[in-house]
């Protein structure tokens, strides 16, 4: 396969599968777009297998069949599009695949039903799910500036993610919980006197909207950190961050103003309104 026919249909999956990250990442210069085309389509990858229908088991064996695989993709099958484009963004980046290490870690434990006691447990989940991404894709943008710190960069990268995941965990939790998992830490329940039985009602008692209020506020608070990565970044892909960052964060005030709605359907922005975010992104005014 050429490598221009593995991007495209790295591209093709973006498109078609990622409903908010794609009015950001389109805003990237051809050879970062594509780039990060590639990043999330071996993400998109590892999500389809840890939400598909195969049994618990060989789901395992699929995200560690694939660990291997990103692991070494000077020796993978060329035939495959997202890997070998992968090993192009591996070495004309350098992004830090072992992250994706991390992701695989955090889909592992979706399949195993793991559930969290305290917030610390659900951060670690949220750096290894979204803070991974975060942190390849930093790899994609670069550092314009030699005078920034790229380690901390990396922090920042990490937060931003912290923040989308768990403006997703909010929005998805009645589908979370009809497939039997809770992400909400227990403690957190317990605090607002939340029985998880109560994530199944689609009216729910008093509680709850507090519950999710509280939720909201953490939320906001790792908004307030991670955005304060576009700044060393250089202006598309400052933009790129801003408008999936953005599209997010408008997503969680819509949650905020109706904590209730989350237990009836799944929220969302409609596509002008994503629309609208990234060019107020791309301007540089996005508030």
């Amino acid at each position: 396969m050429e490598l221009t026919e593995a991007y495209r249909e790295c591209e093709r999956i973006t498109w078609s599968q990622a409903r908010n990250f794609a009015y950001g990442i389109r805003l990237l210069p051809p050879a970062k777009r594509r780039g990060l085309a590639a990043v999330y389509a071996f993400a998109r990858r590892i999500d389809d297998i840890g939400d598909g229908t195969l049994p618990a088991e060989l789901k395992i064996t699929a995200l560690e069949d694939s660990r291997s695989a990103v692991f070494d993709l000077a020796h993978q099958d060329p035939r495959d599009p997202v890997l070998l484009a992968l090993a192009d963004v591996e070495r004309t980046f350098g992004v830090p695949i072992a992250a994706f290490g991390e992701l695989i870690d955090g889909c592992v434990a979706d399949v195993r039903g793991t559930t969290y006691t305290t917030w610390e447990d659900l951060h670690h989940y949220c750096r290894c799910v979204a803070g991974s991404v975060g942190r390849l894709s930093l790899g994609i943008f670069g550092m314009p500036n030699a005078s920034h710190d790229r380690t901390h960069a990396d922090v920042l990268a990490d937060s931003l993610g912290v923040a989308l995941q768990l403006t997703n965990i909010l929005r998805d939790i009645r589908e979370d919980y009809a497939n039997g998992r809770v992400y909400l830490p227990a403690e957190d329940l317990a605090k607002f006197d939340c029985d998880p039985a109560t994530l199944a009602h689609a009216e729910p008692p008093p509680q709850f909207t507090r519950l999710v209020e509280f939720e909201v506020g953490r939320a906001r608070d790792w908004y307030a950190t991670g955005m304060r990565l576009l700044p060393l970044l250089d202006r598309r892909s400052a933009a790129c961050t801003g408008a999936m960052a953005g599209i997010y964060r408008r997503l969680l005030e819509r949650i905020a103003a109706e904590p209730a709605a989350v237990l009836r359907g799944r929220m969302s922005l409609s596509g002008r309104e994503k629309a609208t975010v990234a060019f107020q992104a791309l301007a540089g005014r996005l508030t």
